[in-house]
């Protein structure tokens, strides 16, 4: 137990960098100059207003019983049964703050959407709303004990659900209520600083092992029995390290190869995106596959993220750093080839978890079962989409015709980092450096009157 105790610290902490500085890293570098701060700014703000909300009443919401798996299968948990974390085992707070960085990266996923254009306190005002209305029912459903896992038996390893196709969701309903960029489509909105974000990229793969690989599934077996969890945690964090490696190599490759030959050019920006799409499709099944299904799943998952990233503008959606295009399209392609590629030799699968209704057990397609596992997933996508949809719908148009959503078209033009923040990223000529001189005395960030352009 005390190997086991003390991996999930690791494992934490690295989903914690995930946010910060992973993501902010990796979105920092995708914005314009003028946005940078702002779109770092979302992450770090996330974190902070999800893990207070986690800690009072998302833990409650989620896994009101206290652990993994505690059935009582309602649609929704009651988020007053342990607020503020009463009655919680103290030997279960590292589970409990494992969760709490899950919930925390999904909401700021979701800022990659809506970048450039959006007031901060109207983002802090729709954190605690999502996370409570979204991701805890979600959570509870899949991890919690909840309706979709007793009912419908949904796999899902370490969030394709949860985490990526609840934030994809919600990131393209954000970006049609909000509306497009000034500008989009019209004049060019490159990424700033793409070293930023191939540093942000291999930060995120980093931090993935602790997202997967810290995702063990513990049985009522295991956690009785000292020799079994020994087994069970060296097997299992042993083939989804690997799942998650090798899934993710091959969507890199697959999304470069898609860009040379619609675009001609394989990009540093396709190799991180590529990265990317692949760590987000095998995060549902690290556990369910194995080895060359994880790098059937990673491979697929790189070149479907690659095409629908391209979309976006036939469709006209201003998602800015393609969260529907990488998180929704690779989480569904993750969770859906379960129903292809699964097998009941895999982990998850050996700890019982691959069984239908009457307790048989099943595989994937590819390894000669029935539709009725690709049944199971396709539903509880399903059940996913329409349940994010619709409820981030109504948060989002409630912020909109009350505080609004949108900083002022002369602030997002000049940029969002003064309007915001009062702050330049970048203060190369002395005059931009924002609200605050290098005393400490506050000062305008425009240049003095006479100084030279």
């Amino acid at each position: 137990m005390d190997g086991y105790y003390a991996w999930m610290i690791v494992a934490t902490a690295l989903v914690l960098m995930m946010t910060t500085p992973a993501l902010a890293l990796f979105y920092g570098g995708m914005t314009r100059s003028k946005s940078v701060l702002n779109m770092m700014m979302m992450s770090y703000i996330a974190l902070a207003v999800v893990g207070l909300v986690f800690v009072l009443w998302g833990w409650s919401e989620g896994w009101g019983a206290d652990g993994l798996g505690n059935s009582n299968g309602k649609l929704i948990a009651n988020p007053f049964t342990m607020f503020g974390l009463e009655g919680v085992s103290p030997a279960n707070y590292i589970f409990v703050l494992f969760q709490l960085t899950f919930a925390v990266i999904t909401a700021a996923l979701i800022s990659g959407a809506i970048a450039d254009r959006v007031k901060l306190s109207s983002w802090i005002v729709f954190l605690p709303l999502w996370v409570t209305l979204c991701y805890f029912p979600i959570a509870h459903n899949v991890w919690g004990g909840g309706w979709l896992w007793t009912k419908l038996h949904n796999l899902d390893y370490a969030g394709g659900t949860v985490v990526h196709i609840n934030a994809g969701v919600a990131g393209g309903i954000l970006a049609l209520v909000i509306g497009r960029r000034i500008g989009f489509m019209k004049e060019p909105m490159k990424p700033h600083n793409l070293t930023l974000t191939m540093i942000g990229a291999g930060l995120l793969w980093f931090g993935w092992y602790g997202f997967n690989v810290g995702s063990i599934v513990l049985t009522a077996d295991s956690l009785s029995d000292p020799a079994k969890l020994s087994q069970q945690f060296y097997s299992e964090t042993g083939v989804t390290f690997m799942n998650t490696t090798v899934a993710t190599m091959a969507a890199c490759l697959a999304w470069l190869l898609v860009e040379r030959i619609l675009h001609g050019k394989a990009t540093s920006l396709g190799a991180a995106s590529g990265i990317v799409a692949g760590l987000v499709a095998i995060t549902p099944a690290c556990g369910s596959v194995s080895t060359v299904g994880a790098i059937a799943v990673g491979a697929i998952a790189g070149a479907a993220c690659a095409v629908a990233v391209g979309l976006k503008y036939k469709l006209k959606l201003d998602d800015s750093l393609d969260v529907v295009g990488v998180h929704l399209v690779g989480g569904i392609v993750g969770a859906v080839l379960i129903g292809v590629f699964g097998t009941d030799k895999s982990p998850q699968g050996l700890d019982g978890l691959f069984v239908d209704a009457n307790g048989k057990g099943m595989n994937g397609l590819f390894y000669g079962g029935n539709a009725e596992l690709l049944g199971h997933q396709t539903l509880g996508v399903l059940f996913t989409i329409a349940w994010t949809g619709v409820l981030t719908t109504v948060i989002a148009l409630a912020i909109k015709y009350t505080i609004g959503w949108r900083v002022k078209p002369e602030e997002e033009i000049e940029g969002i980092d003064f309007a915001e923040q009062g702050e330049a990223a970048y203060d190369l000529d002395g005059r931009s450096g924002g609200v605050l001189g290098s005393t400490g005395a506050l000062h305008s960030h425009k240049a003095p009157e006479g100084a030279n352009a």
